[in-house]
C-alpha cells in the first residue's frame, strides 16, 4: 500500500482570517486523503488554547503576557478591517448565514479527521505554557526539529 501524501502547516498568525484559512486547506487536504499536521507557534497558540482557564505562566512577565494575550477562539480578531470589533463580529455573522463552520467546529472536524494539532514547545517554554493550556485532543507539545521532519516529508508545506 502506498504511504498517504502529506501536507504540514505552520500556524504562527492568531487572526481570525488567518485560521480560518488554515483549517480550511487543512480539513480540505485530509478530506483529499492527505495525512495533514498542523503546527501552532506564537500567535498561532491561541487559537488552540482554552477560552476559559487561569493564567498560565511562571513568573511576573510571562503572567502579564498571558493578561494580555488571554487567547482562545473566542478571541480571535481579524486582521484587517477589525474596527474595534465591529468587523470580526460581522465576519462572523456572514460565516454563520453562508453555513460556513466556525473556528470550534473547524476544530473539532480536525480532530475527527485526525489532523495533528502541535503545539511549539519553544514556544510554549517562552510563553511559560503547559500541555493543559491547551484544548482537549491537542497533541504534546513539539519542537522545530519535529516540525522539519514533517516538512521534509511533505508533499505541501505552508506558513499560515
Amino acid at each position: 500500500m502506498a504511504e498517504k501524501e502529506k501536507m504540514t502547516l505552520v500556524i504562527f498568525s492568531g487572526e481570525l482570517d488567518k485560521a480560518l484559512a488554515a483549517f480550511i486547506l487543512a480539513t480540505t487536504a485530509a478530506s483529499m486523503g492527505m495525512d495533514v499536521t498542523m503546527f501552532f507557534t506564537f500567535w498561532g497558540l491561541n487559537i488552540i488554547k482554552r477560552d476559559k482557564g487561569s493564567i498560565k505562566g511562571q513568573g511576573f512577565m510571562r503572567k502579564i503576557l498571558n493578561i494580555m494575550n488571554r487567547g482562545g477562539s473566542s478571541r480571535l480578531k481579524m486582521s484587517q478591517f477589525n474596527m474595534l470589533g465591529l468587523g470580526t463580529w460581522m465576519m462572523k455573522k456572514m460565516m454563520k448565514q453562508k453555513n460556513m463552520p466556525s473556528i470550534d467546529e473547524f476544530i473539532e472536524m480536525a480532530k475527527q479527521m485526525d489532523i495533528k494539532m502541535i503545539p511549539c514547545s519553544t514556544s510554549c517554554g517562552i510563553l511559560g505554557l503547559p500541555d493543559d493550556a491547551f484544548r482537549d485532543g491537542i497533541m504534546s507539545q513539539a519542537g522545530a526539529a519535529f516540525f522539519l521532519g514533517q516538512a521534509k516529508e511533505s508533499k505541501v508545506t505552508l506558513f499560515i
